[in-house]
């Protein structure tokens, strides 16, 4: 994924209508967090087997590919907008948690680490 196109498309598109006055880093990670809601929608009350099943009803994985891309491209904005290179802020978390998680004391555990 090029983060930085992505970023640049999503900021013409709300420069084109004015939006961006309405694009601060508060409301956008109000946004975030609603589309996050939305795509849970989906999941409740669905069982374990039905969850995992979703992407074969064409409405319901129409629905989810939107409600993810809702949230990627809030995520994209709100990084944009605080200055933070997603990639590289991804990269640095994936080796905080090996590091966090090691193989050999966590393969096959939910646990969390202790501090």
């Amino acid at each position: 994924m090029d983060t930085k196109r992505l970023q640049k498309k999503l900021a013409q598109f709300a420069s084109e209508r004015d939006w961006d006055q309405f694009h601060n880093p508060k409301n956008l990670a109000i946004a975030l967090s609603v589309e996050c809601s939305e795509l849970l929608e989906e999941f409740q009350w669905l069982t374990d087997s039905q969850a995992s099943s979703v992407m074969e009803s064409p409405e319901q994985a129409e629905r989810i590919r939107e409600e993810m891309a809702d949230i990627a491209s809030y995520l994209l904005q709100l990084a944009s907008k605080l200055g933070i290179d997603l990639e590289a802020a991804l990269l640095k978390k994936i080796d905080t948690n090996a590091a966090k998680y090691p193989v050999d004391k966590f393969k096959g555990s939910a646990k969390k680490y202790n501090r």
